[in-house]
């Protein structure tokens, strides 16, 4: 018997364990260990941001699904990994539970192989003052969402009364990742201000630390659009002066005060920004995770880079920006120390940016990180998952199976207003994720497989898809024939 043990539930997480149940036979075993009793479907938060959506809609209790699907689930919060074992036992995880009745007890599980899907810390920490209970608000799971719709309603209500407010939405810190999230809830914001017919009465910004609009955390992008080649620059700008949405680029949040946001620009001026509501998302770190050999000593660092995230197979040399190349990144997700060890989705340590670092003159860095989430964090948890049913059934020796990151294409649909008849979405496609200039120097990626358009029916394809992974999600009947 094997037993295989998955930290996180979410995206890439969740993949991977129903596909494991479902590839591998009763004598196997599949324990998910999360610290959270609920499986979010985060991409559909911002409609709840903005009150159009409850969290119960994007959101479902996990214990019953893994009870049907025969997942040991036990709600608690790794901390420390063992690779080795000990004197008594194998390789082994130690977690704190998380339950009410448990709360603070650890416990040991034993594992034959191991997946790190885990996802990222929130470090609102890393900037003063941004975060839920304290001055700014955040979409970054459900009960945020929530309570930051609640914040927006009462706002809409000063409006319809005659005040005039301000809105933020942006990056919180200079290296921020998914500006495709706050991309999404200005717009929604924007929407819905039109619709109670207040937009006149709003003045709203977009602070980022992206170098140009649209870059996104993977360097911008050169579309195919309406016939014409397009860069993401010019087709994110003309949206927000399409509009009528300010913004400030190359931004590194400093702190945040009651109504107000301090902060420096890559060329070195410091600055503030008012606001009567604030949706500004946090860096992301790795779980506060150790590792330790089996004379207990202290290898975290073998395990996890500096921020975190856990290494996998991919080059993490640091070498200089102009060297970097496609191969960099990973192709199987597998640690190289420990090969029955993977990390996937946000979990696993990018080799480096894949937008251009940079730093202002007093030595800040303001540069977006990659993002890992959505599509890719599913074909992660699948590739993972085959690549340790193969080696349960075939012997741990078996070559794991590979989706190199450098070459995944992905489809993302940005949400800018939800409404069947009169919303819109941002639909795109790219191919790879990380720019190839040797394989296609004009632009770094194929540019026949790499669009982007706006309009109705993206926000339809984006509702569809929406009720489409959470049957998904729920192990309905034929939720294996949904790709991720």
């Amino acid at each position: 018997m094997a037993r295989v043990v998955i930290l996180g539930a979410g995206i890439s997480g969740h993949t991977a364990s129903t596909l494991l149940r479902k590839k591998l036979g009763k004598e196997h075993e599949v324990i998910v260990i999360s610290p959270k009793p609920n499986w979010n479907w985060i991409p559909s938060n911002i409609w709840v941001g903005v009150g159009l959506m409850k969290k119960e809609e994007v959101s479902f209790p996990l214990k019953p699904i893994y009870d049907k699907q025969k997942i040991v689930f036990k709600q608690g919060k790794a901390t420390k990994i063992f690779p080795e074992g000990d004197e008594s036992n194998s390789p082994y995880v130690e977690f704190e539970w998380t339950t009410p009745e448990k709360n603070g007890q650890t416990e040991k599980v034993t594992y034959d192989f191991l997946i790190n899907a885990t996802g990222p810390k929130l470090n609102f920490g890393a900037t003063e003052g941004i975060g839920p209970g304290k001055h700014s608000y955040s979409v970054c799971s459900a009960d945020h969402a929530t309570e930051a719709s609640k914040a927006l309603l009462e706002c809409i209500k000063k409006m319809k009364s005659g005040q005039k407010q301000k809105f933020l939405v942006g990056s919180g810190h200079g290296l921020c990742t998914c500006q495709g999230a706050a991309f999404e809830y200005v717009f929604n914001i924007e929407y819905e201000l039109r619709r109670h017919k207040v937009r006149d009465l709003a003045e709203i910004t977009f602070l980022t630390n992206e170098y140009e609009l649209g870059d996104f955390g993977i360097g911008g992008a050169h579309f195919s659009s309406g016939g014409y080649n397009i860069t993401s620059k010019i087709f994110a700008e003309s949206l927000y002066v399409e509009r009528g949405i300010r913004w400030i680029k190359r931004a590194h949040v400093q702190k945040v005060e009651n109504s107000r946001a301090y902060y420096e620009t890559l060329e070195g001026e410091e600055s503030h920004v008012d606001f009567d509501f604030a949706m500004l998302l946090p860096p992301f770190k790795g779980q506060d995770m150790q590792a330790f050999s089996k004379s207990k000593e202290d290898i975290t660092s073998k395990l996890f880079a500096p921020n975190g995230f856990m290494k996998v197979d991919a080059d993490y040399s640091g070498k200089p920006y102009e060297e970097w190349k496609p191969t960099d990144w990973p192709k199987t997700y597998q640690n190289q120390d420990y090969k029955n060890i993977f990390a996937v989705g946000i979990a696993f340590a990018p080799p480096h940016t894949i937008s251009k670092p940079m730093k202002n003159p007093k030595g800040t860095p303001i540069n977006p990180t990659p993002p890992r989430t959505g599509m890719p964090s599913g074909i992660m948890g699948r590739v993972v998952a085959e690549s340790i049913v193969d080696m349960i059934k075939r012997g741990k020796e078996t070559s794991p199976h590979s989706a190199p990151f450098a070459e995944m294409g992905v489809a993302c649909i940005a949400s800018a207003g939800a409404s069947f008849l009169n919303g819109s979405a941002a639909s795109i496609t790219m191919c790879p994720i990380v720019p190839d200039f040797d394989q296609f120097p004009t632009h770094g990626r194929n540019i026949k497989f790499t669009f982007g358009e706006i309009g109705l029916a993206g926000h339809w394809i984006k509702r569809i898809l929406h009720h489409m992974f959470i049957y998904k999600a729920k192990c309905k009947p034929g939720w294996f024939f949904i790709p991720e």
